[in-house]
């Protein structure tokens, strides 16, 4: 990557291109009804500095807390760097969709509001009659984006506020399905850092072209389909994720028009895009251009797989596919497959994997056998290693937590301390996540905790379970919720064994069945792939009283393996 960067803030490349080249191409915005809007240089600093502005006006000062409740759009991007313009701190709230219930979600805005200390929340006119009433009495403006189209262009800041690169720039909130989030402080050197680490881990250029329908509240979509491009000025085409969730097409078709070059995909996508994109739909379409960075879940090398053989007639080329491993708590990646390479597959023993945390290498598809697809070397500025239980060093293909130093690593979670003294320790951030080196490239087989990450999505099963326990019929403190793999869908799938009353007819376990999904996919917008209700105690606890979810998911495989072959 040649681009300069020798620069403090995040919003010093943004000023000082509108200023060198107003015309250059900024942003491409793909509308739900395939409307097109671009922005030049100039067009993208002058939104943001209305929002500035507006921003200004309520009495917002550098250092606060700004939380957008706001869907992908123009708007978004405006008031997220009109926040950075102003010195204040934005931070993106997931925008609510069709699934989530509408009260329990301005409940966790509320709470987030109420956590951070956030001054304002901005968000579309058709929600703030409700952040009104719901934050009164918790002194934070709440603005509306037709608001800050009526400011004066004379309110307009003449100059941006003069961070220090030690400055938190945004907070970056975790992706749990419920309760308070975590949010990841970053600083402007930290995010400056990771651009650049980033940028040269994946070849970036000049002539790039960057194409993303990724959400920008998950750091893959605001920190690589956002923060990086415009930050380099590499061109960024956006697309809105609830469209590209129903038409994956477009997403083909933007990088034909556009001659798009880089994607970031979560594992899932590759599979949703192999099944639901048809050859009537890519009739003329180029991808010879195009790399993609597979990040934000598990890589598996199935996927990869299915998606060569679908896209490779259109001129996509296997060296094309690459993969990267990082955490918001690292800005975004720590590792990545090395430029105009392959990602590694890795045959070991599965149960050596499983029972001995020993990666021991076997022949490709023997029986028995796990391919485990690599995370690729650690990027410029980053350093990896992997700890059995007491922290201490293991060898190769010795299966441990993943530890990470790195120039781009977060400042700690805001006003969280109590979470930073569990993860930060002598400058090392432990990540939770179980993985195991070989040959200096990095390998993930699984989680340390019981996280279940459904679609690039992180899912608590505490969350789930608690939410079981408030459901008539269900016995309290007897429901487990864990992930199984989804082979067709290149992702997890989320199940939920749950024991209720044996005295239950066949209609009271049909009525709890469905209210327990509909308050789930309500309150998390997770859809449970499986739910199991049984009559008589089944589910194996600790001998301190908790639930054993890794137990309990073994039993639930033994029990239905017959069922369902898909899930060995």
């Amino acid at each position: 990557m040649t681009f300069d960067l020798d620069c403090r803030t995040l919003i010093e490349p943004i000023v000082g291109r509108a200023r060198r080249d107003p015309d250059r191409p900024s942003v491409v915005l793909i509308g739900e009804d395939g409307s097109e809007e671009s922005m030049t240089a100039a067009q993208f600093l002058a939104n943001a500095v209305d929002y500035a502005a507006a921003l200004r006006g309520a009495g917002i000062q550098p250092g606060d807390i700004v939380i957008l409740v706001m869907r992908q759009s123009r708007d978004l991007l405006s008031a997220l760097w009109g926040a950075l313009y102003l010195g204040a701190i934005p931070s993106i709230f997931p925008f609510l969709s069709e699934k989530l219930n509408r009260a329990l979600y301005m409940e966790q805005v509320r709470m987030l509001v109420a956590h951070c200390g956030a001054r304002a929340v901005i968000a579309f006119p058709e929600f703030t009659p409700d952040l009104v009433t719901l934050l009164a009495g918790i002194p934070c403006r709440v603005l509306a984006t037709d608001e800050v189209r009526r400011r004066s262009v004379a309110e307009r800041p003449a100059s941006p506020h003069a961070a220090t690169p030690e400055d938190i720039a945004l907070l970056q909130h975790s992706s749990g399905s419920t309760g308070l989030q975590k949010g990841v402080a970053l600083s402007h050197r930290a995010i400056l850092n990771q651009v650049r680490s980033c940028g040269r881990a994946i070849g970036l250029a000049r002539d790039d072209v960057i194409v993303s329908w990724m959400p920008l509240y998950h750091d893959g979509g605001l920190i690589a389909g956002c923060i990086i491009p415009l930050v380099c000025g590499v061109p960024l085409v956006l697309i809105s994720p609830f469209h590209w969730v129903r038409d994956p097409k477009v997403l083909f078709h933007a990088v034909h028009r556009h001659r798009g070059t880089i994607t970031w995909l979560p594992n899932f996508a590759y599979n949703h895009c192999a099944r639901n994109v048809r050859d009537r739909d890519l009739v003329g379409i180029d991808l010879s251009r195009w790399r993609l960075v597979n990040a934000a879940e598990p890589a598996r090398w199935d996927s990869h797989r299915m998606f060569l053989e679908r896209f490779g007639p259109y001129g996509l080329k296997e060296s094309a596919l690459t993969v990267a491993y990082g955490m918001a708590e690292a800005t975004l990646i720590v590792t990545a497959t090395p430029i105009h390479e392959s990602p590694r597959v890795d045959w070991v023993d599965t149960r050596a994997l499983q029972e001995e945390r020993r990666a021991v290498p076997v022949a490709p598809e023997t029986a028995g056998s796990t391919p485990l697809t690599s995370c690729g070397l650690p990027v410029e500025g980053a350093v990896i290693g992997v700890v059995d239980d007491d922290g201490q060093p293991l060898p190769d293909r010795r299966v441990g937590e993943i530890v990470v130093r790195a120039r781009s690593l977060f400042s700690g979670y805001y006003r969280r301390p109590d979470l930073d003294a569990k993860v930060l320790r002598d400058g090392w951030y432990f990540t939770g996540d179980m993985g195991y080196l070989a040959d200096g490239q990095l390998y993930c087989p699984g989680r340390k905790d019981d996280l279940i990450i459904v679609g690039g999505k992180n899912i608590y099963p505490n969350d789930l379970e608690a939410i079981a326990n408030e459901v008539p019929g269900v016995r309290p403190g007897r429901a487990v919720a864990f992930a199984v793999p989804d082979r067709p869908l290149g992702t997890a799938a989320a199940v939920m064994v749950c024991e209720i009353d044996p005295s239950a007819g066949p209609a009271e376990a049909r009525r709890i069945e469905s209210e327990l999904r509909l308050r789930i996919a309500q309150q998390t917008e997770v859809t449970l792939h499986d739910v199991r209700l049984i009559g008589s105690p089944w589910l194996i606890k600790t001998s301190s009283g908790k639930l054993a979810r890794a137990a309990n998911r073994e039993k639930y495989l033994r029990e239905h393996e017959a069922r369902d072959q898909n899930w060995k």
